[in-house]
C-alpha cells in the first residue's frame, strides 16, 4: 500500500471510509478490508460505529502498528474539557490505546480554534495520537490553524472528487507539507454513472469509479477514503490504485464542472470566505 508522510506518520494513500455504516454493520466491512489488505480505516464519532470498528480490528489478528486509525470529535465538543472526554470515549469504544490521527470533524461558529487545537496537540505529546488534523475548514481557518496557533496539522479532510475542485485548499496544505485526505471521493455515487469517466475506463478496462478514484491518487499529496461496504467495492477500489491516466484522461476529467458540492450541513463554515 503506497503511503503518504506527513508530520512524521506514514498514512495509506487509500483508506475505508465507515460514513453511514452506523453501528455493528461497519463490522464486516471492515473485517473484510482488512482481509484484503486495507491498512487505512477512517471512522468518527458522530458515525456511531467505533466500536464496531474497533471489535473488528480486534478480531482481525492484524499487529496494531500495521494499522492506521483516524477518529474525529464532533463540533459540539470543541472545548478542551469536552474534546478530551469525547477522546477518551472514542479511545474506549475503538478498544485501543492510541489512534494515529485525531481530527476536528466540523469547526463550529463559536469554537475556539486555538484552545481546541492544543488540547489536541497535549493529546498528541502524550501519545494518544500520533498525528492530528481537521476536517472542513476554510481557507481563513486553515490558514489560522497553521500559521497562528502554530501547532502540527498532518492532515486536512474535505470532500474532494472530479466535480468539485479543491485547487486553491491543495495548492496551500502542499506548500505546508499537509496532506488532504478526499472523502465522499465518489461524489455520493454519483461518479459511477458519469459518462465521461465511463468513457475513459473503457479505455483503460476500468470501471468509472475507478477512474474517479485512480484521479485523485495520481495527485501529490492526496489520500481517498472511498466508503465500500461490499467486497467487491472494496476490491475495485484497492485495484484502482495500479489504473494509470493520461494526459487525454485528465483533459477530460479537468473539463468536468467543479463548483458541486454534496456535502453542505447547515452548520458548515462559509466555503467562498476568504483572507
Amino acid at each position: 500500500m503506497d503511503t503518504i508522510e506527513t508530520q512524521g506518520v506514514a498514512m495509506p494513500r487509500l483508506g475505508l471510509g465507515t460514513f453511514r455504516m452506523p453501528g455493528v454493520s461497519a463490522q464486516p466491512a471492515v473485517e473484510s478490508a482488512l482481509s484484503l489488505g486495507y491498512r487505512h480505516i477512517d471512522t468518527a464519532a458522530m458515525y456511531e460505529n467505533e466500536a464496531a470498528v474497533g471489535t473488528a480490528i480486534a478480531g482481525s489478528g492484524i499487529h496494531r502498528r500495521e494499522l492506521f486509525v483516524t477518529t474525529k470529535v464532533w463540533h459540539d465538543q470543541l472545548a478542551p474539557e469536552a474534546l478530551q472526554r469525547a477522546f477518551a470515549t472514542s479511545l474506549e469504544k475503538l478498544k485501543m490505546d492510541y489512534v494515529d490521527l485525531f481530527l476536528v470533524h466540523w469547526p463550529s461558529a463559536d469554537m475556539d480554534i486555538a484552545a481546541t487545537l492544543t488540547a489536541m496537540e497535549r493529546l498528541r505529546e502524550h501519545g494518544y495520537a500520533r498525528a492530528i488534523g481537521v476536517c472542513n475548514f476554510n481557507m481563513p481557518m486553515i490558514r489560522r490553524a497553521v500559521e497562528e496557533v502554530q501547532v502540527p496539522i498532518a492532515v486536512h479532510q474535505v470532500e474532494y472528487h472530479p466535480y468539485l475542485s479543491q485547487t486553491p485548499m491543495l495548492q496551500y496544505l502542499r506548500s505546508k507539507g499537509i496532506a488532504l485526505t478526499a472523502y465522499a471521493p465518489l461524489a455520493q455515487g454519483r461518479a459511477a454513472s458519469d459518462q465521461v469517466l465511463e468513457n475513459i475506463g473503457r479505455k483503460h478496462a476500468v470501471s468509472a469509479t475507478q477512474v474517479a478514484i485512480a484521479w485523485l491518487l495520481g495527485q501529490d499529496g492526496v489520500i481517498a477514503i472511498p466508503k465500500a461496504a461490499r467486497v467487491e467495492s472494496q476490491k475495485s477500489n484497492l485495484e484502482a490504485m495500479s489504473v494509470r491516466l493520461d494526459e487525454e484522461d485528465l483533459a477530460l476529467i479537468a473539463a468536468l464542472p467543479k463548483d458541486q458540492r454534496f456535502v453542505n450541513p447547515p452548520f458548515a463554515c462559509d466555503w467562498n470566505a476568504s483572507d
